[in-house]
C-alpha cells in the first residue's frame, strides 16, 4: 500500500511538472489578471481574451470583474495587473507618486452627461450647485464632468456635489431624485438617452472639449515596465489586435461580446453602433501611441486649470515622465541580452 502511494505521488508530481513546463512554454511572459467592466469602452480587454490574442502573444490573462477604480489602480501599481483601460483620472495619482505609466491610447467618446428631459437643467451652465451621480469618486465620468464644468468657470471641487452609484444604478438614482444629473459610461448613457427621458448635456464624442481625442488610454504597471517590459508589450500587442478587430468588424465584435456576456447590454445593434462611434480603427499601433501622448498633455492642462493638478505644473514634463514607449523598451532589453 505504501509503495502504491509513493508511486502515485511520483506520478502526480511528474504530471504537475509536465503541465507547468507546458504552461511556461505556451506563456513565456507569465500569468496576470486584467480588470474589466460591463462598459462598451473596455471591450478590447474582453475581445483580446475571447479571440485568443493574449495566448498568441504568450501571456496568460485572467479577466476579473467587479473591482473599483481604486482597487484596479492599486493592483496595477503592485504589478498584479499589467495594464488597465483608464483615463486622465489617473493623472493626479501619478502626480502623487503612484507607479503607473501611460503606454497608449484606445478610442474616442464613450461618456455622456444627462439630465431629466423635464428638468430645468438645459446646459452645463445650469450645473452649479447640483448633485451629479457618477460611478465612483475619482473615476473617469467624474473627471469628464469636472473638465466640462470647469471649462465654464464652475469649481468642480466646491460647487458640485458628487454622489457615487454603480453604473447600472445611476439611471434609477436620477429617476428617484437622489441626484440631479448623471455622468455615465456607454452603453448606459446611450440607453438612457434613447429612452426619451433624458437630455444630453455633454456627449464627449461630439463636444468640442473632447471630440477627436482619446477618451480612454492604456496604462501599465510601472513595476512591470521595469521588471518585465516584454510582458507589458505582449499585452499591448494583444490589445492592438483587439482594437483593430473591433474597428474592422464592429458587428462581429458586438455579437461576440453579447454572447459571452462581457457588456451590460444584449442589444447587438446598439453595441455595433457604439463600437463604430468609438473609431477603434483610428486608434491602434504607433498612431495611437503618438496621439495618446498629445491628448494626455491636453487633459493634464485642463486638470491643472480646474485644480486637480497644481496650476504651475509643467505638463509637458509631467507627461514625458509618465509616458513609456514599451515596444522600444522591449527591443532595448532584447538587444541587451544578445
Amino acid at each position: 500500500m505504501k509503495r502504491s502511494l509513493a508511486i502515485l505521488t511520483v506520478l502526480l508530481f511528474a504530471v504537475l511538472v509536465s503541465c507547468s513546463q507546458k504552461d511556461t512554454e505556451k506563456y513565456p511572459h507569465g500569468e496576470f489578471d486584467i480588470g474589466y467592466s460591463g462598459s462598451a469602452c473596455g471591450s478590447p480587454v474582453s475581445i483580446a481574451y475571447l479571440k485568443g490574442y493574449y495566448d498568441e502573444e504568450g501571456v496568460k490573462i485572467n479577466l476579473v470583474s467587479g473591482n473599483t477604480f481604486e482597487a484596479d489602480r492599486n493592483a496595477l501599481a503592485a504589478g498584479k495587473m499589467p495594464v488597465i483601460n483608464g483615463d486622465f483620472q489617473f493623472f493626479p495619482a501619478v502626480y502623487n507618486g503612484i507607479d503607473v505609466k501611460l503606454i497608449g491610447g484606445l478610442h474616442e467618446g464613450c461618456i455622456k452627461i444627462l439630465a431629466p428631459i423635464d428638468s430645468d437643467i438645459r446646459t452645463v451652465a445650469d450645473l452649479r450647485g447640483k448633485r451629479i451621480g457618477v460611478d465612483e469618486i475619482g473615476g473617469t465620468p467624474m473627471s469628464v464632468a469636472s473638465v466640462a464644468v470647469g471649462a465654464i468657470g464652475i469649481d468642480p471641487q466646491t460647487e458640485i456635489e458628487w454622489i457615487p452609484y454603480p453604473s447600472d444604478q445611476e439611471i434609477q438614482s436620477i429617476e428617484k431624485g437622489e441626484v440631479d444629473v448623471i455622468a455615465v459610461w456607454d452603453p448606459f448613457g446611450t440607453i438612457a438617452e434613447r429612452s426619451g427621458k433624458f437630455r444630453v448635456l455633454v456627449d464627449i464624442a461630439k463636444d468640442p472639449l473632447f471630440a477627436g481625442r482619446n477618451c480612454c488610454f492604456i496604462f501599465a504597471s510601472g513595476k512591470l515596465v521595469k521588471e518585465n517590459p516584454a510582458a507589458v508589450a505582449a499585452v499591448l500587442r494583444a490589445l492592438g489586435k483587439a482594437v483593430a478587430f473591433e474597428g474592422e468588424h464592429p458587428a462581429e465584435a458586438a455579437e461576440l461580446l453579447v454572447k459571452e456576456k462581457k457588456v451590460a447590454t444584449d442589444d447587438t445593434d446598439l453595441l455595433t453602433e457604439l463600437l463604430t462611434s468609438f473609431k477603434y480603427g483610428d486608434h491602434h499601433g504607433s498612431v495611437s501611441n503618438a496621439s495618446a501622448k498629445d491628448d494626455a498633455v491636453y487633459f493634464a492642462q485642463w486638470l491643472a486649470k480646474i485644480g486637480y493638478l497644481p496650476a504651475d505644473l509643467d505638463v509637458n514634463k509631467f507627461v514625458d515622465d509618465m509616458y513609456v514607449d514599451i515596444f522600444a523598451l522591449e527591443a532595448a532589453q532584447l538587444a541587451a541580452k544578445k
